[in-house]
C-alpha cells in the first residue's frame, strides 16, 4: 500500500483505543492533526488502535466516533468510512504485522523472550532496590528455547523483543521542540505471546502502510519515537515527521488523568453543557497563540477554521498551558451569546429533557415558550447545565413553585405589603386584546414594570434595588431569575397573579 500513491499532499491520523470514555487529549491532538491537513490540503485518518484486548471496554469506540464528530472533528478514512487503507481496526489488521516482526527476527533485529511475567516482575523490584534504571536484562538474548528452559522463570510462551544497538542514536528533530536527545530505550516487546502486536510495532507498519507523513502525540511518547525511528531504519521505511504536542496540565501542573480530574473525560464536558465550539476554541488556546489582529491586539476567540487557516508548527507553545477551567467558563459564555437564538434554543432542549422540565417532544406552545424565555436568558448563562434551574419555573404549575431557602430568607416585614401592592396594581392591567384591528393587550413589560414601579417605589417609597426581591421570589422561586417584568409578560397575568398571592399566603 505504501508504494501506491495515497489521496492528500499531507497525511495525519489520530489513533484512540477504546479503553473506556475518551480522552480529552484525543480531541486535542485530533484538532491540530486536522488542522495542519485542512490548511495543506491533506487527509486526515482516524484509526482505531484496539491491540491491548484486556483493556477494551464496549461502547467506547461508538463514544469517539460520537465525541469527535460532536466537535466538528470529521475524519476523510476510518473505520465506519472505508478509505484506500482500510480496514482502520488494529484488530482486524492481526495479520498484518506478523511478517514484519518475523523479518526483524531474521534480520537479527529482534529475538525470543521466554521470561514469564513472574520473573520479569522480580527483575524489576531488585532494579529499583538497587536504583538501577528498569529495562529488561537480556537474559533471553542468544539462548535456544532449550538453554532458556533450563533456567528459572521460563514459560513456554515467548514474546519478541527488539535488539537495540549499544549505538543506538536518540536524537531526533521535532517540529515544534527542535532537536530533542531522548533517553536510551531498552529491548521493547514488540510482539506479545498472544500474537497481538504491541503498540510499538503496530504503529509504525500501520503508520508506513497508510501513508501518514507528520505523527502528532503527545511529549510522553519521546522515549519512543528511538525505538520507531530504529524501527522505520530496519524495515527501510522513510519515517514520518514527529510532533510532540504540549501535555495538558492541571492546576497542580499533572498531567491530566481521568482517575484525577472528571473533566479529563471528553464526555464530561458535553454533559456538562459546553459548546463544542468553545471546547475546541479553548483546547487550540492550549497549545496555540490567539489570533493578533492587524492593529496588534490579540483575540483569543476564534473559530476552527481560523484556527486551520494560520496554522504554523513553530508557533506552537512546546510549555503548553495549564488547564483553566475559569477560562473555560468564559469562553463558553462568549460562544453562547454568539449563538442565533433558534439554534440556542434548540442546544437547551436536551438538558431540558434530561432536567425532566421538558418532554421528549416539546408541543409547539412549549417550544414557544421556551424561545421566548431563552431570548431572556441567553446572556446570563456560562453553560447550557443552568437552564434548568432559570428555566423551570416557566414550566411547573402557579400552586407548584418551589421557594429557594436562600430566596425566602432575603424576606422582610415590607413583604406583604409589597406583594400586595403588586397584586392590586397589576390587577388592573387590562390583558385581552380587542378585535383583529383593535387595540392589543395591555400585559407587556413595559406597562408591567411602569405600575409596579408606581406602586411600590413610588407609591410605598421602597427602594428600587429592593422593591422587586419579594416578586421574584413569588414568580420564580428564586434569588436570582430572568428578567422579571418580560417573566410577568411572558407567565401572563393569571399566573403571575396566581404565584404573587400564592407566597402571599405564606408571609
Amino acid at each position: 500500500m505504501s508504494e501506491t500513491k495515497l489521496p492528500g499532499a499531507v497525511r495525519l491520523r489520530v489513533a484512540p483505543s477504546p479503553t473506556g470514555d475518551p480522552h480529552v487529549g484525543t480531541a486535542y491532538m485530533a484538532m491540530f492533526d486536522l488542522a495542519f491537513a485542512r490548511r495543506e490540503g491533506g487527509r486526515f485518518l482516524l484509526r482505531i488502535e484496539d491491540t491491548d484486548r484486556a483493556r477494551l471496554h464496549a461502547g467506547s469506540e461508538q463514544q469517539i466516533y460520537d465525541t469527535l464528530h460532536w466537535l466538528g472533528l470529521s475524519w476523510d478514512e476510518g473505520p465506519d468510512i472505508g478509505g484506500p487503507c482500510a480496514p482502520y481496526r488494529q484488530s482486524e489488521r492481526l495479520e498484518t504485522y506478523r511478517p514484519y516482526a518475523d523479518r526483524l527476527l531474521a534480520q537479527g533485529h529482534a529475538y525470543r523472550c521466554w521470561c514469564s511475567p513472574e520473573r520479569l516482575t522480580r527483575m524489576r523490584e531488585e532494579q529499583t532496590r538497587r536504583k538501577q534504571p528498569p529495562g529488561y536484562d537480556r537474559l533471553c538474548l542468544g539462548k535456544t528455547e532449550e538453554e532458556r528452559a533450563a533456567l528459572p522463570g521460563f514459560s513456554p510462551t515467548p514474546v519478541l523483543r527488539m535488539r537495540i544497538p549499544d549505538d543506538v542514536q536518540t536524537a531526533f528533530d521535532d517540529l515544534i521542540a527542535g532537536r530533542i536527545d531522548a533517553p536510551v530505550p531498552d529491548d521493547q516487546v514488540i510482539l506479545k505471546a498472544d500474537g497481538f502486536p504491541t503498540y510499538h510495532l503496530a504503529v509504525v507498519v500501520d503508520d508506513h502502510l497508510m501513508g501518514i507523513t507528520h505523527v502528532v502525540r503527545g511529549q510522553e511518547w519521546i522515549s519512543s519515537t528511538p525505538k520507531h525511528l530504529l524501527l522505520y531504519r530496519w524495515l527501510g521505511w522513510r519515517p514520518p515527521r514527529f510532533a510532540h504536542m504540549p501535555l495538558l496540565r492541571d492546576e497542580h501542573k499533572a498531567k491530566i488523568s481521568k482517575r484525577r480530574n472528571p473533566w479529563a473525560r471528553l464526555t464530561w464536558f458535553r454533559e456538562e453543557g459546553y459548546l463544542p465550539e468553545a471546547l475546541v476554541n479553548f483546547l487550540a488556546l492550549q497549545g496555540y497563540p490567539p489570533i493578533l489582529e492587524a492593529d496588534g491586539t490579540e483575540r483569543e476567540v476564534f473559530t476552527f477554521e481560523e484556527f486551520a487557516e494560520r496554522f504554523a508548527w513553530d508557533k506552537v507553545n512546546p510549555a503548553g498551558s495549564i488547564f483553566n477551567l475559569a477560562k473555560l467558563d468564559w469562553l463558553n459564555g462568549v460562544w453562547i451569546r454568539r449563538l442565533e437564538l433558534g439554534e440556542f434554543t434548540s442546544r437547551l432542549l436536551p438538558f431540558l429533557e434530561a432536567d425532566g422540565i421538558l418532554p421528549g417532544h416539546p408541543s409547539l406552545g412549549e417550544l414557544g415558550r421556551l424561545k421566548a424565555i431563552a431570548g431572556l436568558i441567553q446572556t446570563r448563562m456560562a453553560k447550557l447545565t443552568e437552564a434548568g434551574d432559570l428555566v423551570g419555573p416557566f414550566f411547573v404549575g402557579d400552586d407548584a413553585v418551589e421557594i429557594a431557602d436562600d430566596a425566602r430568607a432575603q424576606l422582610d416585614a415590607q413583604a406583604p405589603v409589597v406583594l400586595d401592592a403588586a397584586i392590586r396594581a397589576l390587577g388592573d392591567i387590562d390583558d385581552h386584546a380587542v378585535g383583529v384591528l383593535g387595540s392589543e393587550s395591555a400585559w407587556t413589560a413595559a406597562r408591567i414594570e411602569a405600575d409596579l414601579r408606581a406602586a411600590i417605589v413610588t407609591g410605598l417609597g421602597v427602594k428600587p434595588k429592593v422593591a422587586f426581591g419579594p416578586l421574584r421570589t413569588a414568580i420564580s422561586g428564586r434569588r436570582i431569575s430572568p428578567p422579571l417584568f418580560e417573566s410577568m409578560e411572558i407567565l401572563g397575568k393569571t399566573s403571575t397573579l396566581a404565584r404573587l398571592a400564592a407566597l402571599r399566603a405564606t408571609v
